[in-house]
């Protein structure tokens, strides 16, 4: 059955709009999520739209629209309907580092087109190398680096994705050099470290269970500032002498700015609800996420800061697309 538009409902009823709240949303509606379908971001955007299927008892579809590190997606979103009925699932990565990469390719922008609704999760990452790399501490990357005989590679899934970033990152602060494989998504670039293709990435827990558990990757740094609680044996990059080095990413769910507020609110409402839900917190630590159940207003302000803190690392570190 074709979706109707806000608009055209309220005319048919005759009702005001907060009716059509209470009934959010008016058909299937579709999660879009600029990222490839297996990566730690589409893991959890996925256990929240299983959740909020069943909470509205409609469907929450997602769609993958994985290309240039997010940019096709955002288009994607920017042309989409606006009655509540496409949700977005965006990283901080297409939030606050994307907008300062890739300012001239943009055509929408993030922070003042796109309205937060709800934090999702936390996405531990560590630096992962094959299992049968001699290189076995950041220590050991960082003289193999540095001497002019070698070639390191890294793998991410694109120019400007998490991986990318996390690295070159890693780069400027270590004063290394890397060379950049970049993949289509990653998936494949973890899969690429896994049969020893590529000699290093900066990997989300959720991708480096599989090849843990089979023993083809190994974790030789936590890229957050504390040790993870599930990985207590394996020091973070500072604890390492990579000094200041402080890595994290994020997903969650947004509005186009057009979409009503109070179809945001209820969206935003229920999605909180859910992220606090014990149940669906233990889902995503054992897929390898961490719970960050955020309000819209907690999420807004961590975007904020998080894009005025992500200008200034790209500055000091030289980061180019």
């Amino acid at each position: 059955m074709q979706r109707r538009t806000l608009v055209s409902a309220v005319a048919a009823l005759g009702v005001a709009p907060r009716v059509w709240s209470q009934k959010y949303p008016a058909g299937p509606s579709t999660v879009v999520l600029p990222l490839q379908a297996g990566s730690a971001s589409d893991v959890a955007v996925r256990h929240m739209a299983e959740r909020l299927s069943q909470k509205f008892g409609q469907g929450f579809a997602v769609e993958n629209v994985a290309a240039a590190a997010g940019l096709v997606g955002l288009d994607r979103l920017s042309r989409a309907r606006t009655d509540g009925s496409v949700v977005a699932a965006l990283n901080n990565s297409i939030m606050t580092i994307l907008p300062h990469l890739q300012a001239r390719n943009m055509k929408v922008d993030p922070l003042k087109d796109f309205v937060p609704l709800a934090g999702i999760a936390n996405i531990p990452t560590f630096f992962a190398v094959p299992a049968a790399s001699p290189i076995q501490t950041i220590a050991d990357l960082v003289q193999r680096a540095r001497n002019p005989a070698n070639r390191v590679t890294y793998a991410s899934g694109g120019v400007g994705s998490p991986q990318h970033l996390a690295s070159e990152m890693f780069k400027a602060f270590a004063g290394v050099d890397l060379t950049h494989i970049p993949f289509r998504g990653a998936s494949q670039a973890t899969l690429a470290v896994a049969s020893g293709e590529v000699d290093l990435m900066s990997m989300a827990l959720s991708l480096a269970q599989p090849f843990l558990q089979d023993g083809k990757v190994r974790l030789i740094g936590y890229c957050g500032p504390q040790r993870h609680a599930q990985f207590r044996d394996i020091p973070t990059l500072q604890e390492q002498g990579v000094k200041g080095y402080d890595y994290s990413s994020w997903i969650g769910l947004f509005f186009h700015k057009d979409v009503p507020s109070e179809v945001g609110a209820v969206l935003a409402r229920e999605a909180l609800a859910i992220g606090e839900d014990r149940e669906f917190q233990v889902q995503l630590i054992r897929s390898g996420l961490e719970p960050w159940s955020k309000s819209a207003q907690e999420l807004g302000r961590i975007v904020r800061e998080d894009f005025a803190r992500w200008k200034s690392i790209i500055e000091q570190a030289k980061i180019q697309a």
